[in-house]
């Protein structure tokens, strides 16, 4: 199967898992919630989170039926960061993934309990995995709740909004994106990986670098397509950064040097990955985030 056939393969197990997993009516009358949760889960996106959860999975001789929970459950957290990015106290941003953002196609209120709806609810979906020992279940719940809270994404966050209208120094910025971009994706890489039941421990020094390693790598292009980037294309609004005086990779650095900075990151990925049987999959997704359109 080529890496284009097996990417294909992956979404098309993720995206009807995740549906089911929100296809939830109460007819209670507070449908309208995961009306507003499925608008913003369901509307595309290149699902690269979910798809490495269980591309690492395969690569430790996992099952990946069974990390599906766990990837889903991390799709769900990366969509409650965007609903709640898109906010007007956050990044007051009107598109995402070509329409209008969630705040817009229903309201602030409803957007904020959708994010956090999602949040909670992918906690309920990795600690309700079927035929998932136990132990494996409570690993994969640190895991998401390590790299989505105070001390990962959501750290990042934070950072991100105090250093609007001011310029930060490149340490600052890796440590922001660091937290706010990788934290999600090495999250990916240690899903998969602990939904196998791995526990060597080369495997997984070379899970997380290569997650962290492609995180700031993926931060850097989407600098670069802030700038340079088409928003029909991207689906998103662009030139954000530069209007809220925010420092970023280019600004810093250079258009030149941040795309050798982000092929360079990419490169250490694939190392990180290489020696571990059944790399190529991973090794060719990295470099296909090199120089992206959207």
């Amino acid at each position: 199967m080529t890496f284009s056939e097996q990417l294909k393969a992956d979404i098309a197990l993720i995206e009807p898992a995740l549906e089911k997993y929100l296809s939830r009516e109460t007819g209670e009358g507070y449908d309208r919630i995961f009306e507003a949760a499925k608008y913003s889960a369901m509307a595309g996106g290149k699902r690269l989170r979910p798809v490495i959860v269980l591309e690492f999975c395969r690569l430790c001789g996992g099952d990946i039926e069974k990390a599906l929970p766990f990837a889903c459950a991390l799709e769900m957290i990366h969509t409650y960061s965007l609903i709640h990015d898109d906010l007007p106290c956050m990044d007051n941003d009107d598109l995402r993934r070509g329409r209008p953002t969630c705040h817009k196609a229903f309201d602030e209120a409803t957007a904020v309990l959708a994010g956090d709806g999602l949040l909670t609810a992918a906690f309920e979906t990795a600690s309700a995995a079927k035929d998932v020992p136990a132990e494996i279940i409570v690993r994969c719940i640190r895991i998401l709740g390590e790299n989505a809270g105070m001390n990962g994404m959501i750290g990042g966050q934070v950072l991100d909004m105090g250093a609007e209208h001011r310029k930060i120094s490149l340490d600052e910025l890796r440590l922001l994106q660091k937290l706010k971009t990788g934290c999600l994706l090495r999250a990916a890489c240690e899903l998969g990986c602990a939904a196998a039941g791995a526990t060597d421990e080369d495997t997984l020094t070379r899970a997380r670098a290569y997650g962290e390693k492609l995180g700031l790598a993926f931060q850097i292009e989407d600098d670069i397509l802030d700038i340079e980037g088409d928003a029909a294309t991207l689906g998103k609004s662009i030139g954000k950064d530069a209007a809220s005086e925010k420092s970023t990779f280019p600004s810093l650095l250079g258009l030149e040097e941040c795309r050798e900075l982000a092929a360079k990151l990419t490169e250490e990925a694939v190392d990180a990955v290489k020696p571990l049987d059944g790399h190529a999959f991973l090794v060719e997704l990295a470099r296909s985030l090199t120089g992206r359109t959207r």
